[in-house]
């Protein structure tokens, strides 16, 4: 017996297909995508402006939901944490970010990473698997119900984020297709200028994503502008070394559209990476590239019992700031949310508790 469809992955077009191969017209298709996307409907039985039968032979060949959420945990700060499983039982983790002005939701990629970033909890985990496209699609779904009710209205729209686990560019033809799916104005209608993707560094991917016509914004994770201590930060460094990663960057500049700019990420470690000879030297590096649509988000590091890092003091932070800001660089201080509940950036690790022990996975 093959395999059912997950529904919630395939795009209008193969929705049409999958229709025309039930004996079905094609506004069915465009039925069903509306009330898998624009509904957030989670079952066949729910669309009932389908007739029953139809909806009898999309539930013996299709799945509408393949997440199982497992644990939800919420912060002091109205963060949410979600911790899913895949149907191969594989954990995947979104967060829920809400300020006044508008809601994030931090969503994932891959199930674990396989970067092995010295200051990250999720590398502990290695990785269990890619996403499918419908499964990272999902996680969207699964939050703006659990927030809002289902098909409920969001009160000012909806921004993503891929920094969640896993790293995106080493998905990225399902990444590519799950924001095509999310950004149809007959769906969840997130466009790509409410998303940014973040990379640890993959180096070609950075030049495909600069090709895409209508993508988001970039974020690249840096933590340092020395190749020595970058290798051992974030050993994707051996691979594309500051100098490969810098041009790719600077390439990706040149297809800014007006007035955007893209972000380097710089995670920061007490007594490692944040002095001030550390911030000159950042500051050197993005001249010496002629990098100047850009910004810095200095991220506090999130800790954990599992991580040799404490983070920076604030001092330190604000020290950093300014020198980057002294040089003409604009930086910001990314304030971190949800630490309490271990959603925080560099947290995500699967975790079944609050502070208890990662969930394990795998086929």
């Amino acid at each position: 017996m093959s395999e059912k469809i997950h529904i919630t992955g395939l795009k209008p077009a193969e929705l049409v297909e999958l229709a025309a191969e039930l004996g079905e017209p094609r506004y069915r298709a465009i039925q069903i995508f509306k009330a898998v996307h624009e509904r957030r409907l989670r079952s066949f039985d729910d669309i009932t402006d389908l007739p029953k039968k139809l909806r009898e032979r999309l539930a013996d060949t299709a799945d509408i939901s393949r997440l199982t959420v497992t644990s939800r945990y919420i912060s002091n700060d109205g963060t949410r944490r979600y911790l899913m499983k895949t149907a191969s039982g594989n954990p995947v983790e979104t967060v829920f970010i809400p300020s006044e002005s508008r809601d994030t939701i931090c969503f994932s990629s891959q199930s674990g990473c396989p970067l092995k970033c010295d200051f990250c909890l999720t590398a502990k985990l290695g990785l269990l698997s890619n996403l499918t496209v419908g499964e990272i699609v999902e996680q969207i779904i699964i939050v703006l119900n659990d927030v809002y009710g289902v098909g409920g209205e969001t009160p000012h729209g909806t921004n993503l984020v891929g920094m969640g686990a896993g790293e995106p560019f080493l998905n990225f033809e399902n990444l590519i297709a799950a924001l095509e799916i999310m950004a149809d104005e007959n769906g969840l209608f997130i466009v790509p200028n409410r998303v940014t993707i973040s990379t640890a560094g993959i180096v070609p991917k950075i030049h495909e994503f600069a090709k895409l016509e209508n993508r988001p914004h970039l974020a690249i994770s840096l933590s340092s502008a020395r190749n020595e201590l970058r290798d051992k930060l974030m050993p994707i460094n051996k691979r594309w070394n500051l100098d490969e990663l810098l041009s790719a960057a600077k390439e990706f500049e040149g297809s800014l559209r007006r007035g955007e700019r893209f972000t380097f990420e710089y995670v920061m470690l007490g007594g490692v990476n944040d002095s001030a000879a550390d911030a000159a030297e950042l500051a050197r590096l993005l001249d010496r590239y002629q990098l100047s649509r850009v910004k810095i988000n200095l991220i506090p590091h999130n800790g954990a019992e599992k991580l040799d890092y404490n983070s920076s003091t604030p001092e330190s932070v604000e020290r950093f700031k300014s020198i980057l800001e002294s040089r003409g660089v604009s930086a910001y201080v990314r304030q971190p949310r949800g630490r309490d509940i271990y959603a925080a950036c560099g947290q995500l690790a699967a975790m079944d508790e609050a502070r208890g022990t990662a969930a394990g996975g795998g086929e």
